[in-house]
């Protein structure tokens, strides 16, 4: 309650991390937040040499940046692209590695008035913000005709139609983002015919962002990008950058079909941090319930604003940064109403002009103290030089933990990092565990382009595009049983069917890329997603008679089909969310996907810190519509789910234990929601729905308890049904510390009697049509999650199950029933059976 005690001049303490800490004990509220504190040293800056000059006109643009001397990352990456090499570069947030695409790039139209660049960013805020640092890079007093003269301008959404045609006839760079490339750029290729015809670069930058769906839906539409170049002569090069992962090589060869140059030696110079771990306290006796993460969160949040410290907070959910954004505005308006309206939140789905309003705020002389965010704002915008960075619970990965931390104390700035953690098993992992956090190596990126369900949809795009056909016959993989009609493509032979064990992407170099080369372009799934498009109807089949040396494939008659395929879900539909006190002015739009779980009839919807309930959801006509209101709680959704399983793939045993990687078929409904007092975050009531299910197939990964254990549990009196339901919260809560993931990526169900075996079954799935790897890697590391899912439940102080062990938010069966000591005793049988 009192840490502004500790705060004075827009500063903590000469952030001293030892006198905070000291501080804090002190302090009438202070029950032992702070769990560990990590001080991280500042680093010097290592500088690195290009092999031979640059133009005159580069050089003096760089030394107008004051930027005379290259970090020795960015000098590797520069050397390797100026030898033609494609690249990755994977470094720190702030280490400037913009300069590391736009020299080699700037050099290139010094050198040739006819090249071309494509710059991918993953967000419109992100390009509008680096063609403001392009501009300043090319337009300073230093600058000569020979840069100051080129055109570069943004392609997206909001670029005005009467500047569209003029970027693409003059423009050296365009940059967008992969939405428009997909939906604009690609399917009127025609109108860049000159562009593409000279295009000498794709940048690709915040390359880590491209995982899961959204990551597997990008490679698709890179693949698109391919054959166009192709058809238009070029063969650009790549230049990729990327948050520290730790794959990015891999990871770039998945996205892109390419094989690149990992540049990761960071040569940036770095401040000192002081990086606290703070869990809330518990609240009840039986330490089953901690203080809210979300309060804790708002409290000092608010008292930095209030000492003048320059503050973001991250959140997991727009739901949490608009509640954190409420709550703290309510505290300062009771103690400090001069600094109330000096807080924002950000997000996406805010209309551009507020987004682009709030960036501006938060830039030096902008006027804002601080913001509540989610990870829109991870991501390199310029929101200049912040003191302190608060997560509001572990981001999902570790590469998003150091890019949230990273954004305050860019440079060589002192910053205080907050990691408050959430009531759930991986959070609290990692506050017993603070070790593990600290020393833990990055994750692999995960993605699979060739999933048949993401390639339905982008195939008929590339039809569209140019007509597609196929390589050598030998080539071919056949549809995998579930996922598409069991019929050979015309003037085919059916090949022999293979199981589908891990993810596998053909590479294909757009240099080199051959014409007809689509079945090795699009991968293993070619063949199984263009069964089910031409039995579908989507695509239409025509036998080569025209001399083109293949059979061919053409979209339906005026069809534009880029226009029903959404990137950023499995999905393409949208959902339209409507103000009815306001004459229906959009609000904002969502992806379909979600809709059933954020503005499900009755939801308590949040925007910019206002309240709205939702009065209708139409998923058919694509809109909810919602009113504002005045309640003081927030709503919760609900869900139950089965499975079954269609086909198994692999199998291993741990000693006595059977564990299993396979096809299954998912089905999920929302049946209802919680409505959560705000402040108190106690559950008010629970109200039913009835909302349709949704089906599909995915990838799982299930293992056997045996009859023998589940014997010994009902021996010593315990719940041999909790345990398994146990062991399937918690394996869930751990599984993103062995794959880039987030929980709610991640579905589960536990039975003592699956009806395709007869036997007790604990199953962890993708949440996702087809799967993007997490099953497989979860699968590849089984007795790792074990260990950590034991651990964590055995190291948790409570005495029969909480949500920082064994419950579950999800869990549509209210957490019931649950046995922690039953799902300890099933755990170390697994462990022990591993080891035999």
């Amino acid at each position: 309650e009192h840490l502004s005690e500790i705060v004075f001049h827009g500063r903590i303490a000469s952030m001293d991390t030892a006198a905070f800490v000291k501080q804090i004990n002190k302090l009438p509220g202070y029950q032992d937040q702070v769990a560990h504190v990590e001080r991280l040293r500042a680093r010097h800056a290592r500088y690195g040499k290009l092999e031979h000059p640059l133009p005159p006109a580069v050089q003096a643009a760089l030394e107008g940046v004051g930027a005379s001397r290259l970090y020795s990352h960015q000098a590797q990456a520069i050397n390797a692209a100026r030898s033609g090499q494609h690249v990755i570069l994977a470094t720190s947030t702030a280490s400037g590695k913009t300069l590391a695409y736009n020299v080699p790039v700037l050099e290139a139209l010094v050198a040739d008035w006819r090249a071309r660049a494509l710059y991918l960013f993953p967000t419109k805020a992100l390009a509008q913000d680096q063609l403001r640092s392009l501009r300043e890079l090319t337009q300073g007093r230093r600058t000569q005709p020979a840069l100051g003269s080129k055109r570069f301008g943004t392609y997206d959404g909001d670029t005005p139609r009467g500047v569209r045609g003029r970027l693409r006839r003059e423009a050296s760079i365009i940059l967008t983002n992969p939405d428009m490339l997909h939906m604009g750029i690609l399917p009127n290729h025609t109108l860049w015919a000159d562009f593409f015809t000279d295009l000498r670069f794709v940048v690709i930058d915040e390359a880590h962002v491209y995982r899961g769906v959204f990551g597997s839906h990008v490679g698709c539409v890179l693949r698109r990008l391919w054959r166009v170049c192709t058809r238009y002569g070029s063969a650009p090069q790549i230049i990729a950058c990327s948050a520290t992962i730790a794959n990015p090589g891999e990871h770039l060869r998945r996205l892109a079909g390419i094989e690149p140059v990992v540049v990761d030696d960071d040569g940036a110079p770095s401040g000192t941090r002081d990086f606290v771990l703070w869990n809330p306290p518990f609240v009840d006796r039986t330490q089953t319930a901690r203080r809210s993460a979300n309060i804790e969160a708002a409290r000092l949040f608010a008292r930095l604003v209030q000492a003048g410290i320059r503050t973001i907070a991250f959140t997991r959910a727009r739901r949490v940064a608009e509640l954190l954004l409420l709550y703290a505005r309510r505290i300062l308006e009771d103690e400090a109403p001069a600094t109330a309206d000096r807080v924002r939140a950000y997000r996406a789905g805010y209309r551009p002009e507020e987004r682009r309003e709030i960036e501006r705020g938060l830039r030096p002389g902008g006027g804002l103290l601080g913001v509540t965010a989610t990870s829109a704002l991870e991501l390199g915008i310029d929101i200049g030089d912040l003191d302190a960075s608060v997560l509001v619970g572990f981001p999902g990965t570790i590469a998003s933990l150091w890019q949230q931390a990273g954004r305050a104390g860019r440079g060589t700035r002192r910053a205080l990092s907050v990691l408050i953690a959430l009531d759930n098993p991986l959070d609290q992992y990692f506050m017993r565990h603070p070790g593990d956090l600290f020393g833990r190596s990055h994750e692999h990126a995960l993605i699979d382009p060739s999933n048949p369900y993401i390639l339905q949809q982008h195939l008929p795009c590339a039809a569209h595009e140019a007509p597609l056909s196929t390589g050598s016959p030998s080539k071919a993989q056949p549809p995998a049983p579930g996922r598409s009609p069991r019929r050979a493509m015309p003037g085919r032979r059916r090949p022999v069917a293979q199981p589908r064990t891990t993810v596998r992407v053909e590479p294909a170099l757009p240099s080199g890329l051959a014409q007809g080369d689509d079945e090795q372009l699009f991968g293993p799934g070619f063949v199984p997603a263009m069964i089910a498009l031409e039995n579908a109807g989507d695509l239409e089949y025509r036998a080569d008679h025209a001399g083109f040396g293949s059979d061919r494939w053409y979209p339906r008659p005026g069809a534009y089909p880029a226009q029903d395929v959404s990137l950023r879900a499995l999905a393409g539909s949208r959902v339209v969310l409507l103000n009815a006190a306001q004459n229906y002015g959009v609000m904002e739009e969502m992806e379909g996907t979600s809709a059933l779980y954020r503005v499900h009839p009755g939801a308590i919807y949040l925007h910019q810190g206002e309240s709205f309930q939702v009065r209708e959801l139409d998923l058919a006509v694509g809109h909810a519509i919602l009113e504002p209101v005045q309640v003081g709680y927030y709503t919760q959704p609900r869900e139950i789910n089965d499975l079954r399983i269609l086909r198994p793939v692999a199998r291993k045993q741990h000693g006595g234990a059977a564990a299993m990687l396979g096809e299954v078929r998912v089905t999920q409904q929302v049946i209802g929601f919680r409505r959560v007092q705000q402040f108190q975050e106690e559950v008010l009531g629970v109200e039913d729905l009835d909302l349709p299910a949704q089906t599909f197939d995915t990838v799982a990964l299930w293992w056997e308890v045996s009859p023998e254990t589940l014997a010994r549990v009902k021996r010593r009196r315990l719940h041999p049904v909790g345990g398994l339901h146990a062991v399937e919260h918690a394996a869930i809560g751990l599984l993103p510390l062995f794959a880039m993931c987030d929980r709610w990526d991640i579905g589960g169900l536990s039975t003592p009697h699956h009806p395709d075996t007869g036997t007790a079954l604990v199953f962890i799935y993708d949440a996702f049509p087809g799967g993007v790897g997490i099953a497989e890697k979860g699968f590849d590391l089984l007795g790792e999650l074990w260990r950590a899912t034991y651990e964590a439940i055995r190291d948790c102080p409570c005495e029969g199950g909480c949500p920082s062990c064994i419950q579950s938010p999800k869990c549509g069966n209210n957490n019931e029933p649950l046995d922690k000591e039953a799902a300890l005793l099933i755990l170390s049988e697994l462990l022990k059976a591993g080891k035999r």
